[in-house]
């Protein structure tokens, strides 16, 4: 592996839309494609990049090469031709990726390169959007608006099925804030459960109805998507539904885009626009399961907690939606899901006191999108190694140890990339609690949770379930790849030579953890240095597969002792 440099290489400036999804592209044909089948080389500062059924070579100059393989790279994309190198844009880049991908699958896709269209749209807007932002934002939310270029292994990631004008109305990056739109139903019409007693109160203090009636809230956009729906003006038309109009206070989309944050609460809505791989509604299944888990889990959520207090889960106790019979007397299942509203613990309930929580993407971004970012938590410390090690240190306790003791001791497959995890600092920015959300991606595994999983319906049960094998694959890339790995590639940024020392104290961590609770024989194989398991965004898109089913690559380990003792003394 080449050296990496010795000085920061932290970017002053922001890369332009077309750097940046060229850039992006680029980190998922060399995960998952040229990485593999061994098609890449370094020479002289700049990534080489084989596509062997095209008989093309690509190079991009390097920041930082990395232990796993996630390089940084600069400037543009260029191709070896007759007369030597020369510069190509996004659009070339795509066609020879999607021309190599074909050859490979044996299958094309139609689809694709309008959403990279989309997204190269989505990131130019988001940084037309920055010029106009509002300095003073609160701090949480402005780390969940931050994210300008999104998962940088997922070849679309701004891509959407909307156009610029309306996406900019309800998008995190365009810092929108809006009303909610208020539906007030006829009691009877009314479907929802609740984990506890008055969990969906919150819904009901957003504004008053009508004797007999209950209120439901609605993303404005969702609104307008489903405002034609024949059933839906019928029971309008019978005053089954009343349209009360847009008001109250406004509610501020978080990076997740559909699920919003208000009045101290998150309400997570179904939105009928496709965003990366999928459409954002909330299933019937998801409905319920949401409320299920929270129920299921509140004894081993309570025991976690207690037994790692600097972390907690934000749980999901209520969901509300419009049970609207169709003509043939049954739910309309398409007015239940889009209106299908799911409400989730607000902070207030369960960040420490004295701490500001901050998204950890836009902590761990490639780029100095917000003040959340890591070389501003650190602020006239980034220029320390040590003050970056502390911090590392400290991170990595906080997170490491809760979501292998669940998946160990319950069970259960917690889900922390790095958009499903808050990062609570103190005043100095020192990570002192870490909070995971988002219930749609925990599972349990299927064998130590059979007799609870009979007891569900067969389709909320077959969504909250994995197998040893997946549940374990989802952990480490979520834990380590995702999350950890993203996190140092930040700190290295700015402390290049650091890069051995923080994947060995992620060793360290691992280590302790093996110690105090004891080794699976997973945890001694993840210590040992197998490979590390990553999502294949690319060839999932590629293939047109639900996230669900999507598959994996295998990375080289940096977690091996040997690994990271020959690094160390370079």
């Amino acid at each position: 592996m080449p050296n990496s440099p010795a000085t920061a290489v932290h970017p002053v400036t922001l890369p332009t839309a077309d750097e940046a999804v060229a850039h992006t592209l680029l980190n998922c044909l060399l995960r998952e494609m040229s990485g593999p089948e061994h098609q890449t080389t370094v020479d002289d500062g700049h990534l080489l990049v084989r596509l062997p059924r095209r008989g093309v070579l690509l190079r991009v100059a390097l920041r930082r090469t990395s232990l796993l393989g996630a390089h940084r790279f600069t400037g543009p994309v260029e191709q070896e031709g007759t007369h030597g190198w020369a510069e190509i844009d996004w659009r070339r880049l795509a066609d020879h990726v999607q021309q190599e991908l074909t050859l490979r699958t044996g299958r094309s896709n139609d689809e694709f390169a309008g959403q990279l269209a989309s997204s190269h749209d989505g990131v130019a807007t988001a940084l037309a959007a920055r010029a106009d932002a509002d300095a003073s934002v609160d701090r949480y939310l402005e780390s969940e608006q931050s994210l300008v270029f999104g998962h940088r292994f997922h070849p679309t990631p701004k891509a959407r099925s909307a156009d610029r004008d309306l996406w900019a109305a309800y998008a995190p990056e365009t810092r929108a804030a809006f009303p909610l739109r208020h539906l007030a139903v006829r009691a009877p019409l009314v479907a929802g459960e609740t984990a506890t007693p008055g969990a969906d109160a919150v819904l009901d203090r957003l504004r008053p109805v009508p004797d007999g009636y209950r209120l439901l809230p609605a993303h404005p956009w969702q609104y307008a998507l489903l405002r034609d729906h024949p059933l839906l003006r019928a029971a309008i038309a019978r005053r089954d539904v009343l349209d009360l109009g847009t008001s109250g206070v406004p509610f501020t989309p978080t990076a997740s885009v559909r699920t919003l944050h208000g009045d101290d609460t998150f309400l997570k809505f179904s939105l009928n626009v496709r965003i990366t791989n999928c459409l954002r509604k909330n299933a019937r299944y998801e409905l319920t399961g949401a409320v299920a888990l929270t129920r299921l889990l509140a004894p081993a959520l309570d025991e976690l907690t207690a037994r790692f207090p600097g972390s907690a889960m934000l749980r999901e106790p209520a969901y509300r939606s419009l049970a609207v019979p169709g003509s043939d007397g049954l739910l309309d299942t398409s007015l239940l899901e889009g209106f299908g509203v799911i409400v989730r613990d607000g902070l207030d309930s369960a960040v420490h006191p004295g701490l500001t929580p901050l998204l950890a993407a836009a902590v761990a971004d490639e780029y100095p999108t917000g003040s959340a970012h890591i070389s501003r938590l650190l602020g006239a410390a980034s220029d320390d190694p040590q003050a970056a090690l502390d911090w590392w240190a400290a991170y990595l306790r906080l997170l490491l140890p809760p979501v292998l003791d669940a998946h160990a001791r319950h069970g259960i497959v917690l889900e922390p990339h790095l958009q499903n995890v808050l990062i609570a600092v103190d005043d100095g920015g020192m990570p002192r609690q870490v909070l995971f959300r988002d219930l749609e991606g925990t599972k349990l595994l299927a064998e130590r949770h059979a007799r609870t999983l009979a007891a569900l319906p067969a389709d909320v049960a077959g969504a909250m379930t994995y197998d040893a094998q997946r549940g374990w694959d989802r952990v480490v890339y979520c834990l380590l790849v995702n999350n950890a790995a993203e996190m140092l590639a930040a700190l290295a940024d700015l402390h290049p030579r650091l890069e051995p020392a923080l994947w060995a104290e992620v060793r360290d961590v691992l280590r302790e953890f093996g110690d105090e609770h004891g080794y699976s024989p997973r945890l001694r194989a993840l210590l040992a240095g197998v490979p590390l398991p990553a999502k294949a965004n690319l060839l999932t898109r590629w293939e047109r597969r639900a996230d669900r089913e999507a598959g994996y690559v295998l990375l080289p380990s940096p977690l091996a002792h040997e690994v990271i003792t020959a690094w160390s003394v370079r």
